[in-house]
């Protein structure tokens, strides 16, 4: 007889109240098509459009969330710097600073299995204290025996560094998901050595923009080279993401499926 499944779904960057209004509305109804053992959701900028508050936060594990993760806007709001101490189920990426707020990874439980969410940061035009490569042997050197399952989401520009980084986790995490680049990737596949990948999972927001951002703010950044302040847009909202089915016993991916869900209202 074949071993249960395990299935976690995973929603790409949130981005602005129109991403934290479409999560709020969808994800309930997604736990109930979906019946995901797991929901992790990259909140990185469900703030403003960049960062996180510890009541947009609050208010995304309300909708269904087990676990958030983040990425290089991590420490933009300072009032968020206690919380990310205190609440277990939040991580920012691991390969920052260690005396940062915060911490790298967590294990979240659900019907006896056990799910490791880890984040890291790539270095290709970003910046992070450790290489993402060592951080990753690093961190699953400290989870061993700590969890069945394992969900790296690799908060990554360059679209190389995240298929490396894939190859490297082959057969050692259950998934690589990519996330930061806003734009969802059409190579969702299970990996030789059994790990589910995707470079990046996509957005969770306004898609009539640039990458989240209003599109004439952005346009006036590149024609004239000034600074702008930069707003979240507002139209073409969807939820974008993907769902991973992996074995309960060994922890290995069967399949992977992205998804990209338009809001009806």
């Amino acid at each position: 007889a074949q071993s249960p499944r395990v299935r976690v779904l995973f929603i790409g960057d949130v981005v602005g109240s129109a991403g934290r209004r479409v999560v709020e509305e969808m994800l309930p109804g997604l736990r109930e098509s979906e019946r995901p053992d797991f929901v992790v959701v990259n909140g990185e900028n469900a703030s403003g459009g960049a960062g996180i508050t510890e009541k947009v936060a609050k208010a995304i594990f309300a909708a269904g969330a087990d676990a958030i993760t983040l990425g290089n806007h991590a420490f933009r709001h300072r009032d968020v710097y206690q919380y990310l101490e205190r609440e277990a189920r939040i991580v920012r990426p691991s390969n920052y600073p260690m005396a940062a707020p915060g911490r790298g990874h967590t294990v979240v439980e659900s019907d006896g299995q056990r799910l490791a969410v880890v984040n890291i940061s790539g270095m290709v035009f970003l910046d992070a204290a450790r290489s993402p490569f060592a951080e990753a042997d690093a961190v699953l050197g400290e989870l061993r025996d700590r969890a069945d399952h394992v969900l790296v989401d690799f908060h990554a520009e360059a679209t190389s560094e995240k298929v490396a980084m894939g190859r490297l986790l082959d057969g050692r995490v259950t998934a690589v998901l990519g996330t930061h680049t806003h734009v969802q990737t059409s190579d969702a596949a299970v990996l030789p050595g059994g790990t589910a990948y995707i470079t990046d999972a996509g957005m969770s927001g306004p898609h009539d923009s640039v990458i989240g951002v209003r599109a004439e703010l952005i346009l006036r950044r590149f024609q004239t080279g000034l600074p702008v302040r930069f707003e979240p847009a507002e139209g073409g909202v969807r939820i974008e993401g993907a769902v991973i089915e992996c074995d309960a016993a060994t922890g290995r991916a069967q399949s992977i499926a992205a998804f990209r869900l338009t809001d009806a209202s």
